[in-house]
C-alpha cells in the first residue's frame, strides 16, 4: 500500500523555513539515535542475556514425518518435511512442541552458531499438553551452550515478552516483541479436546516459531505453540505451570498424562434457579450438570451439587478461582495440576446440606477417543469390502473431508456423546466406508451406522468383531445395526470367495 504524502510547496519555501527544517531534522536524528539506544538497552534487559547466548540455546528443528490415514488405515501417506523450534533446558534436554515432532521418521537440529546438523531423538512426548523432550545423539551438539532458565510464576498482564525461534521467512533466528495480553484456559489445537492454561501475546507467532521460548527478564515464561486464525498478532504460548507439570510427570521416566475431574458445570447467576434449588444468594459457586462415567468425580459428586470451593479456593458464580493471587482461571485448572491419586476436596451443598467430599484424581480413558491420535496404527476390520473402525476424532475428521454424508448426523451424535455413555472395553464400531465389489453393491443403506451384533452376539470392540468373524461356522453372517430393523446379511461362501479379490484389488494387508 502506498502511503499518501504531502510535499513542500516550492513557491512558499524560504531560507528561514529551510533553516528551521534543517534544525528539526538534526534534533530528530539525535532523538532517533537515543530512542534506538533505549530500545536496545531495554531489549537486552528483557532478554536478560546476549543475543549470541540465546542463539546458542535456541534450536532449529527439521522434521521428516509420515502421517497415517485413519480413513485408509492400510495406506501410509507420503513423507513430508517441516521445521520448528526448540530450546535447551537442564539435563541436555531440548524442549519443544509435540506437534512439531509428531509422527516423525527422522529428526535433526542445529543451534544458531552451528553449521552442522545433528540427529535428534524423541525422549518423551505429551499430546495432551503439546510438549515434547528431544535429545541429540552426539554430545558435540551441546558444546558451548547453556540451558535457558524457566520462570517460577506467571507473567503480569501488559508486561513485555520476546518470542524467539525460526519462523517462515528466513533461515536465521528471529526475535519478535509483544506484550502479555491475556491469561486463561483454552483448548489446545494439537489434540483439539484438552484445555489448559494459555498466555495470549501480541508478538508475531508464525509457522516455524512453534516450540521456541518466550523470554521475559532473562527467563522462559512459556513455549510458543499456536496462533489465532482470525485477528492480527494473536499468538499463544504454553505457560510455565503446564511446562512444570509435564517435566514433573517425567521424573520417573514415564509420561502418565493428565487427570480429569470429569464434570460439566453451570454458572449460578440465575436467582430463580437459586430459589428452586435452595441456594442462598450470599454463597458463590456452580452447579454440577453432568458427570462422565469412570471419571474422578463419578460416584462422588451428584447432579445438581452446588460446588462452593475446591482445595480451599472459593469458586465464583462463573466457575473461576483466584489463581496465584492475581489471575482468575476456571477451577478445573487446580485439577490440571494434580497427578494420579492426588486428593480432590470439594465443599458443596447437596439438597440443602453443606458437606465435604473428597476423592482421588484419575485419568479419563474416554478422552483418548476424542483426542487426535499421533504415531498410532488405526485398526480396522473389512467384511465383504465394508470397513469397520472404532469411532474416534481422526476418523471423524477424515470422514468429513471425504464428504460421505449419509447417516452423518448419527455418526456425529455418537461421537459427541461418546464420553457421556463410556464403558470400559466398549467401543463404538462404525461402518464408515465401502470398498466397492459385487458382494456389497446393495449395501449403501448401512454406511455410517453403528454395529450392534454379529450372528446374535453383542459386539463391544474390534477384537470381538475379529474373533466372531474368524469363528463363524454358519452359512450366513448376520450384522445388526443400532436403530435399523433390517439386518445386513452375507453368504459365508460368497465372503470367502470375495475376500482375496478385495485384498488384491485394494492392496489391503491380509
Amino acid at each position: 500500500m502506498r502511503i499518501p504524502t504531502k510535499a513542500l510547496n516550492p513557491e512558499k519555501t524560504n531560507t528561514e523555513e529551510i533553516r528551521i527544517v534543517s534544525h528539526f531534522c538534526h534534533i530528530s536524528t539525535k532523538f532517533i539515535f537515543l530512542f534506538g539506544f533505549v530500545i536496545l538497552f531495554f531489549t537486552d534487559k528483557l532478554l536478560g542475556a546476549g543475543i549470541d547466548e540465546l542463539r546458542q540455546a535456541v534450536v532449529q528443528i527439521r522434521v521428516y514425518q509420515q502421517a497415517k490415514d485413519s480413513y485408509s488405515p492400510w495406506v501410509r501417506g507420503p513423507v513430508s518435511a517441516s521445521s520448528g523450534s526448540g530450546f535447551l533446558i537442564s539435563g541436555n534436554r531440548i524442549l519443544t512442541n509435540a506437534h512439531v515432532v509428531s509422527q516423525a521418521k527422522f529428526l535433526e537440529g542445529q543451534r544458531g552458531n552451528q553449521s552442522d546438523w545433528f540427529e535428534l531423538e524423541i525422549e518423551a512426548i505429551a499430546h495432551d499438553c503439546d510438549l515434547a523432550i528431544l535429545k541429540a545423539k552426539k554430545k558435540d551438539f551441546y558444546t558451548g551452550a547453556n540451558p535457558l532458565e524457566l520462570a517460577t510464576q506467571l507473567p503480569e498482564l501488559g508486561s513485555p515478552v520476546q518470542v524467539i525461534g525460526y519462523p517462515i521467512g528466513g533461515s536465521k533466528v528471529s526475535i519478535s516483541r509483544g506484550v502479555v495480553s491475556r491469561i486463561e484456559q483454552s483448548v489446545y489445537a494439537h489434540s483439539q479436546v484438552d484445555s489448559h492454561l494459555v498466555i495470549q501475546v501480541d508478538a508475531a507467532i508464525n509457522p516455524g516459531n512453534s516450540g521456541g521460548p518466550a523470554i521475559q527478564d532473562g527467563q522462559v515464561i512459556g513455549v510458543a505453540f499456536q496462533a489465532a486464525t482470525k485477528g492480527e498478532n494473536i499468538g499463544y504460548i504454553i505457560p510455565i505451570p503446564v511446562v512444570e507439570r509435564f517435566l514433573k510427570d517425567l521424573e520417573d521416566g514415564i509420561y502418565d498424562g493428565y487427570v480429569e475431574l470429569g464434570i460439566r458445570f453451570h454458572n449460578s447467576y440465575s436467582t430463580s434457579e437459586r430459589e428452586f434449588f435452595g441456594i442462598p444468594l450470599d454463597l458463590s459457586g456452580v452447579y454440577v450438570r453432568s458427570i462422565l462415567p469412570e471419571s474422578s468425580a463419578s460416584g462422588f459428586l451428584e447432579l445438581n451439587d452446588f460446588l462452593l470451593s475446591i482445595d480451599g479456593y472459593t469458586i465464583a458464580n462463573n466457575g473461576t478461582v483466584t489463581y496465584d493471587d492475581k489471575n482468575r482461571v476456571e477451577f478445573v485448572e487446580l485439577v490440571d495440576q494434580k497427578f494420579q491419586d492426588d486428593p480432590i476436596v470439594f465443599i458443596l451443598l447437596r439438597k440443602g446440606k453443606k458437606m465435604e467430599v473428597r476423592f482421588p484424581a484419575k485419568k479419563l480413558i474416554s478422552m483418548e477417543y476424542h483426542r487426535n491420535q499421533y504415531g498410532k496404527d488405526f485398526e480396522s476390520v473389512v467384511i465383504g469390502g465394508l470397513v469397520f473402525q472404532a469411532l474416534n476424532r481422526d476418523l471423524l475428521e477424515s470422514w468429513g473431508k471425504v464428504g460421505q454424508t449419509q447417516g452423518g448426523s448419527l455418526f456425529l451424535y455418537h461421537f459427541q456423546n461418546q464420553m457421556e455413555s463410556y464403558e470400559s472395553k466398549k467401543e463404538i464400531l462404525v461402518l464408515y466406508r465401502k470398498l466397492s465389489h459385487p458382494i456389497n453393491q446393495a449395501q449403501d443403506y448401512y454406511l455410517n451406522q453403528i454395529l450392534e451384533s454379529v450372528n446374535g452376539k453383542k459386539i463391544s470392540n474390534l477384537r470381538e468383531l475379529k474373533d466372531e468373524i474368524a469363528s463363524n461356522k454358519s452359512n450366513y453372517l448376520v450384522l445388526r445395526f443400532l436403530n435399523l430393523p433390517l439386518p445386513l446379511v452375507f453368504s459365508t461362501k460368497e465372503l470367502l470367495t470375495a475376500e482375496p479379490e478385495i485384498i488384491k484389488s485394494y492392496k489391503l494387508s491380509p
